[in-house]
């Protein structure tokens, strides 16, 4: 939000104000910022000598990261005063340290937020002081002109007190009179620059310290990437409970359909006919529906993930791949139930593909964590000249991997080897 973005929204709650009350606040705001600004005076030297201090002894490679740290909370204060006084509403920006001298150095030198505070002090003390002192002036001669007026006379030896610039005070009727319009002339500036000086720096302050476009970019693609991953640990949890329901439920029900029908059929007797028939067609069809549904089953969300997890899955359907293959595995830990699952039917589709089309040996599945992301390597040392277009097996690997925001590689130069290669992110 920039400085003319801020004052519009600002305009029309100013507007709505009452004068005296946006007087008020105005000076108020001006008045205890000038001690502020000059304290953010004081700060950027502090600041250089933090900077200094790494090289003498070291001392500011501890100390620079909290200098700045402080700078973060000394100008949110100051944005929440500009944003209260302009009545519009904003967002805290981040505010604390990581983990380790390095990460540390890092944000502090870094972080856009950390060159916004900077520039932010800066033009806090080029603007500040002097709206501040502007506000202090008016108001002093405001004041000044109702307290020294009535005093005049007490300048009657040597040099007349002079109202108006110049004009000298000589008795009671000029003292009254001149005092009069000086004070009305005085409060009546203060009256109109106070709150317009007031928001004209309120925006300044919020122009200085709103995130960029970019860094706003980066915040929201973080926050769409954690809302993603909440939902899908929520699909992955709503399949096994559908896998446990058909598992346990429907399944269950229809194997004991089966075994009734299969008894039903021994005990009709040989001359049963038509009836006979139609329990046998009753029996295939159970059998039929169990087959079909054990095989939505799989698809839906593999059993043998939740019995023996990804690492025992991967094994297994490495084991009955239909030609040799080597599994590595390394410290996966927690994975999200809709990464797990994933990753198995990668792994599956991938020695699918190998078994049939590349006249392999052998193949490879390498399965390893780092940084936030699974990373899964299948090779093989067959022939290659992998062609995607040609079927839809790695078609489907590359839709599952984009589901979860993941990426593939596919290698398969004629003569071979093929490589496929495939991240998926998985930081909890």
């Amino acid at each position: 939000m920039g400085e003319q973005a801020v004052g519009e929204q600002a305009m029309g709650a100013a507007r709505r104000g009452r004068a005296p009350g946006q007087v008020w606040r105005g000076g108020r705001y001006l008045l205890t910022g000038l001690p502020t600004a000059m304290a953010t005076m004081v700060a950027l030297p502090l600041l250089a000598v933090g900077v200094l201090s790494t090289a003498v002894g070291g001392l500011g490679l501890v100390a620079f990261p909290r200098m700045m740290l402080g700078l973060r909370w000394w100008a949110e204060w100051h944005r929440g005063r500009a944003a209260a006084l302009l009545g519009v509403q904003v967002s805290a920006r981040r505010a604390g340290l990581p983990k380790g001298v390095r990460a540390q150095w890092r944000q502090a030198v870094r972080d856009p937020a950390s060159r916004q505070d900077l520039r932010w002090a800066l033009r806090q003390v080029a603007t500040g002081i002097p709206a501040g002192l502007i506000a202090l002036a008016g108001l002093g001669a405001a004041v000044g002109t109702v307290i020294v007026a009535p005093l005049w006379w007490l300048f009657t030896e040597g040099e007349p007190l002079r109202l108006l610039g110049a004009v000298p005070v000589t008795g009671w009727g000029s003292a009254l009179g001149l005092g009069a319009v000086q004070a009305a002339a005085a409060g009546a500036v203060t009256w109109w620059v106070a709150p317009r000086l007031a928001r004209w720096h309120a925006r300044g302050c919020l122009a200085a310290l709103e995130p960029s476009a970019e860094v706003q970019l980066a915040e929201r693609v973080g926050e769409l990437t954690e809302s993603r991953a909440g939902v899908m640990d929520a699909h992955g949890a709503e399949l096994r409970r559908i896998e446990r329901d058909l598992h346990d439920g429907a399944q269950a029900r229809l194997v004991a359909i089966a075994m009734r029908l299969g008894v039903a059929r021994e005990t009709l007797p040989d001359d049963a006919g038509a009836l006979a028939k139609l329990l046998q067609e009753a029996h295939e069809g159970a059998e039929e529906a169990m087959t079909e549904l054990r095989d939505v089953i799989r698809t839906m969300y593999p059993p043998i993930l939740t019995d023996r997890g990804l690492e025992g899955a991967v094994t297994a359907v490495a084991a009955g791949a239909g030609l040799p293959a080597e599994v590595e595995l390394g410290e996966l830990g927690r994975l999200p139930a809709a990464v797990e699952a994933a990753a198995y039917f990668i792994v599956a589709e991938s020695l699918t593909n190998a078994a049939k089309h590349s006249g392999a040996a052998r193949v490879r599945v390498r399965l390893t964590r780092h940084d936030g992301r699974l990373l899964i390597e299948i090779t093989d040392d067959g022939t290659g000249g992998a062609d995607e277009s040609r079927g839809t097996g790695i078609l489907g690997i590359r839709r599952r991997a984009a589901a979860l925001d993941g990426t593939v590689r596919v290698s398969s130069p004629a003569g071979g080897p093929t490589a496929v290669t495939v991240e998926l992110p998985c930081a909890s």
